[in-house]
Parts: C-alpha cells; sequence; structure tokens
C-alpha cells in the first residue's frame, strides 16, 4: 500500500475522556536509544532523528502520544524529547499520555520496590517537570501483578482531583483490577499487552471496555512476543498474505487488525525510525475484507 500523503486522520477518531484523538497514535518507548528498550546498557540514539520522528508524527496527524518517565536510556530521555520537539507551546489538540508505577534507577535498572502513594505523587510530579506540563492530560497507573490497587489509584485520584491530572486509566490490569478502580475515580483507558496471536484471552475484557465506552490501548501490538526487544521477523503464512494482498508490511496488517477490532481500540505504535513511522500511520488507511479478519482471527486463537 502507498503511504503518500495518508495521515492519522485515516483511522478515524475517538474520545480520549474529553478530547477526541485519531486512533493512530504514537508510542515513545523506542525513541531514547537504539535497539531493544528499557535496558540499562542501551545505545542511546541520534537525539536530532528523535526529534524529527515526533515532529513528523504530528505533522502526520498524530495527536495521542504515549510516554513516561522510565522510558530514558543513558542521554536521552522520552519526556525530554517530546518536550524539545513539540513543547513551547504543544499543539493544543494533542493528548500526551504517562505511566507511573514502575522504576528504574539512575543506572536505568528496574527496582521491585512497590511504590507508596507519596512516591507515586513524585512520579507524576517528575514527568510535569520533564514535560514541561502544569498539568497531565492522563496518567496510566501501570500495575505489576493482580492484588488490590485501591491506595494507589486512590493516590492518584487525589491529584486529579487537585487539577494535576485530567483524566487517569490503568495498565496491565484485570476485569477486577478495572472494577475497582471505577468505585474511585473514572477510568477512560485500559492500556493491556494485546495483538494477533497475543492474550486471546483477552477477547472479551476488549469487547467489555468497548461497551462500557473505555478505550482499550494495546502494546506491542507489532513486537507481539517480542516486547521491547521488538518484532522477531518471523511471520505465519496466513498473515503475509493478507499483507500480499494489500501490498502492505506484516506490521502494518498487524495494526490494521487490532483497529478492527472496535472503534475504542486506540493504537501506539512506536518507532524512531522515520520511514517506519511512516507506515504505521499509513496502517490506519488499511481495511481488511472480513474473510481476511477471520482468517488473523484463527491465527489470533491459534498462534503459539
Amino acid at each position: 500500500m502507498t503511504t503518500e500523503t495518508i495521515t492519522a486522520a485515516a483511522s478515524g477518531t475517538w474520545t480520549l475522556g474529553d478530547r477526541e484523538v485519531h486512533r493512530i497514535g504514537f508510542g515513545a518507548m523506542r525513541l531514547p536509544q537504539d535497539g531493544p528498550a528499557l535496558q540499562p546498557d542501551a545505545v542511546p540514539s541520534d537525539r536530532a532523528r528523535a526529534i524529527a520522528v515526533l515532529r513528523r508524527a504530528v505533522e502526520l496527524g498524530v495527536n495521542h502520544i504515549d510516554t513516561a518517565a522510565f522510558y530514558f536510556s543513558p542521554l536521552r530521555s522520552a519526556n525530554e524529547l517530546i518536550n524539545s520537539a513539540l513543547g513551547g507551546p504543544y499543539p493544543d489538540d494533542l493528548v500526551i499520555a504517562t505511566k507511573v508505577g514502575p522504576r528504574r534507577d539512575a543506572a536505568g535498572v528496574w527496582t521491585d520496590h512497590a511504590l507508596t502513594p507519596g512516591e507515586l505523587r513524585g512520579q507524576v510530579e517528575e514527568n510535569l517537570r520533564q514535560l514541561g506540563r502544569d498539568h497531565l492530560d492522563l496518567v496510566n497507573l501501570r500495575v505489576l501483578g493482580t492484588h488490590s490497587l485501591a491506595d494507589r489509584f486512590g493516590a492518584l485520584a487525589e491529584l486529579r482531583a487537585a487539577g494535576l491530572i485530567r483524566h487517569l486509566g490503568v495498565s496491565n490490569v484485570t476485569p477486577q483490577q478495572l472494577a475497582e478502580a471505577r468505585t474511585i475515580a473514572p477510568v477512560v483507558c485500559v492500556q493491556n499487552m494485546y495483538g494477533i496471536g497475543v492474550r486471546p484471552e483477552q477477547d472479551e475484557f476488549v469487547r467489555f471496555c468497548g461497551q462500557e465506552g473505555i478505550a482499550f490501548v494495546p502494546f506491542y501490538s507489532i513486537a507481539a512476543s517480542g516486547r521491547e526487544g521488538g518484532t522477531s521477523g518471523s511471520e505465519s503464512a496466513e498473515l503475509l498474505d493478507v499483507a500480499r494482498a494489500h501490498g502492505a508490511s506484516p506490521a502494518q496488517v498487524r495494526l490494521a487488525w487490532t483497529l478492527h477490532r472496535g472503534p475504542h481500540v486506540l493504537a501506539i505504535p512506536g518507532t524512531g525510525n522515520p520511514a517506519h513511522l511512516d507506515a504505521n500511520v499509513a496502517a490506519g488507511a488499511l481495511r481488511l475484507s472480513e474473510d481476511e479478519l477471520a482468517r488473523l482471527d484463527a491465527l489470533h486463537h491459534t498462534a503459539p
């Protein structure tokens, strides 16, 4: 498929909280480094290229960017890159979503210390400072495990009431944890790992979110089991057949399938490569037939 002149508008829109966004967004995890993300020994990315990618994303109509203060490598921070590329002032229609909960130390090593509500506030303040904002559009509480999130989500709800956060979401959660969070404050999105062959048991949860008017924002929808390391480069014959039929790449088909899961599903593919960015955005214009969707759905439920 051609990528010329295709913008994020081709993917349609969804009202995220009270802001209308295009359904193809951008994930900033891969910006600070070349190669696998979130590694202590990551190779810093080229700063000028990363800033150019962000500015190109906005030129293409992307108005939903996902980030986190723990997206960094030696010398590079996703939030600082976003601020430098797009701040002063930010575009009026741009929604920046961030995550809090996990923590990496200054060397980039993950810590297993469970954050207190006070430490969560510190993470919110860190995001505000790095992004150069007086409030955050959307903060997702990233949850590790199936235990109660009440105290931590309650702390974020207090910051929302104080005006530091506009909207709240949850990430890596079960339906039970979503239900618990909704008793505390409104939840506008769920951000879970999901894609072709990735957690098919989430299908019903995806549908439920749509019924409730909650955005479902899948991560690793392209990388799948490759996660932070990216795609493995190996694809099934079924997926390759669909890609060839559309003159598209397997990554574009994966994104298109994700968007076909419902109008509330928002994609946030991430890249530090300008050409990959254009292709990811163009995937929002890819329309799959009922037969193609059936074939990919079957792959979704049978892939190892």
